[in-house]
């Protein structure tokens, strides 16, 4: 690959690593909070069994989705999962925030899983994760030039390395250093908001190249594949990271002592270092 080319997979890559440590974070939250009601040593192994599902279950798909990616129906999937995601978890957080702290007093009400229930529980919402992951890696590689790499299943092998260190990073900053984004996120968290924005900016590109798939040919491929539109991505995607982190200022009221302070300390209870 020549040097303009690896410039743009470096810099995909960095946003995907940064997305993934963002979305990591706000993911052990969860996480922590499904497994602190289990004794220390249960809740590394719980831990340890969901995140090993997830591993196994991210590969698998990654393998399944390489023969599957030039389908414009799946990117059209794609596409619509991450503004889905994008709209979703912004309306939740900046519209009905306060009815989910409102609620969460009675959430501890709720009888308390078993061990393996929770094994179950954590397996799930680490495929979950998984699957935001994955669409989020896809959404940013089949957009990129394509290598000289050999094909792995109907997908380039620039493309294939791209979304599989993405998914490899994502275990890893989930596992392992999940409590630096929480810190982030509890001194600026505004930036989680943010972190979905470009999710949903990742979306609309997404549908860009969906809609210029050959089968479909709604808006001309030579747009999808423009100097002009890819420079427009990335000039909004450093604008939605630049403004976010402005716009976070630093600690929010109350973000160290309320609900959602105790909910990213939990992240520390539950060993996820």
């Amino acid at each position: 690959m020549d040097f303009a080319l690896l410039m743009e997979y470096g810099w995909v890559l960095l946003v995907l690593i940064a997305l993934e440590g963002l979305l990591a974070a706000d993911n052990a939250l969860v996480l922590a909070i499904m497994v602190k009601h289990l004794p220390e040593k249960e809740r590394k192994k719980a831990l340890f069994y969901g995140l090993a599902g997830a591993f196994v279950f991210r590969f698998a798909s990654l393998f399944a989705i390489s023969f599957l990616v030039d389908v414009w129906q799946v990117q059209a999937i794609g596409a619509l999962y991450l503004l889905f995601i994008a709209l979703n978890h912004i309306f939740r957080k900046a519209i009905v925030k306060k009815g989910e702290r409102d609620a969460e007093p009675h959430t501890g009400a709720k009888p308390k899983s078993g061990f393996w229930m929770t094994v179950v529980k954590v397996e799930v919402a680490d495929i979950a994760f998984a699957i935001d992951s994955i669409l989020a890696a896809v959404a940013l590689a089949v957009a990129l030039p394509e290598t000289t790499l050999p094909r792995i299943g109907g997908m380039d092998g620039g493309h294939f390395a791209v979304i599989f260190l993405g998914g490899f990073l994502g275990l890893l900053i989930m596992r392992f250093a999940a409590n630096l984004f929480v810190k982030l996120l509890e001194s600026r968290p505004s930036l989680e908001i943010a972190a979905f924005v470009i999710v949903g900016w990742v979306g609309v590109k997404l549908a860009v190249h969906t809609l210029a798939h050959p089968s479909l040919h709604v808006i001309p491929h030579d747009f999808a594949e423009s100097a002009a539109w890819k420079l427009t991505f990335y000039v909004v995607l450093i604008l939605i990271a630049v403004g976010g982190w402005l716009l976070s200022g630093g600690k929010g009221k109350g973000t160290g002592t309320g609900e959602g302070g105790e909910a990213r300390r939990e992240v520390s209870a539950a060993k996820l270092e």
